[in-house]
């Protein structure tokens, strides 16, 4: 039974229970958003779902807290936040209600839970800091979202409900974008294989459009591979392919001639009509159509392999 109250705590907000109400707001659009800590919201109820408040975690009974002695913590020892657990129990048909393909929910469902559940719970609980990154620890998604508290001296009542309100309604967009390029990087993994398998031993994987590459290529152990051709709106791209996830490193770079060459310059350095751009870091070009992007692929493939010796 869908529940008639969706109860979490007053006063000062933080990122868990903002995006636990993300979830159980989309999942239950019917029911009430109670801010409280009085005795008789914060008790578990049939009629409701209580979240970062009430002193117990029983799922069964719709309570999900976990600021009590002997809180709730993942399999490897690490603490959970509201979040977490709203994640951990709901999260599955929020991506159902997201229309994410059921073949996809479990995948998608650990993914967003080890990249962004994981780390709001360690925040939450003092097991990591924001401080941690710097000159952006002030731009973390928990950070941003304390920010829309109101100030010390507004003597407004409602002004701290408003803006919890307001912090959900930002902390949504975020939620569904990630999950969304979650879902699309599992869409862009079956193109990306099948589009390998078409290639054969080729050097270079032609692509039907623009999508992430890289993690699949890598799946593929299609170590052969050194460039990437796609159509853009308006023309095409040859891209190549970073040596790993981090930094900038590539399997092989653009010739060193085209760097920084634009229309008939570039054109006359490789010698193919419709070449029309290469940037100065040898990392992308693009051409006017696919036959010379395909071209330029070439002479890139031949460049590299002539320096590999």
């Amino acid at each position: 039974m869908a529940p008639n109250f969706l109860v979490t705590h007053s006063g000062g907000f933080h990122a868990d229970e903002a995006l636990s109400s993300v979830i159980l707001t989309r999942l239950f659009p019917d029911a009430r958003l109670v801010r409280s800590r009085a005795p008789e919201w914060i008790s578990p109820g049939v009629d409701r779902i209580v979240y970062d408040v009430g002193g117990a975690y029983d799922a069964a009974a719709g309570i999900f807290d976990h600021h009590q002695r002997g809180a709730p913590q993942r399999d490897d020892g690490q603490p959970f936040s509201s979040f977490g657990l709203i994640w951990k129990h709901f999260g599955r048909d929020y991506l159902t209600a997201l229309l994410v393909p059921s073949a996809f929910v479990e995948t998608v469902h650990a993914a967003f839970d080890a990249g962004f559940v994981l780390p709001v719970d360690l925040v939450d609980n003092g097991a990591l800091s924001p401080d941690s990154a710097g000159l952006l620890a002030g731009l973390t998604l928990p950070s941003l979202l304390e920010t829309l508290k109101p100030v010390f001296d507004d003597a407004d009542p409602e002004a701290t409900d408003r803006a919890f309100h307001a912090a959900v309604a930002i902390a949504r967009n975020f939620v569904e974008a990630k999950i969304a390029g979650i879902h699309a990087k599992l869409r862009a993994e079956a193109l990306v294989l099948q589009a390998i398998a078409s290639a054969g031993r080729s050097r270079v994987l032609e692509l039907p459009m623009g999508m992430p590459f890289r993690p699949a290529i890598v799946k593929a152990g299609a170590d052969h591979l050194l460039f990437v051709v796609h159509p853009r709106e308006a023309d095409w791209c040859l891209t190549g392919i970073r040596r790993a996830e981090e930094g900038f490193e590539l399997r092989a770079d653009l010739p060193a001639d085209w760097a920084g060459l634009s229309g008939r310059d570039l054109e006359m350095a490789t010698g193919i009509e419709g070449a029309s751009f290469c940037h100065n870091g040898r990392f992308i070009a693009a051409a006017k159509t696919r036959e010379a992007a395909l071209a330029l692929a070439r002479l890139a493939v031949e460049d590299a392999e002539q320096r590999a010796g």
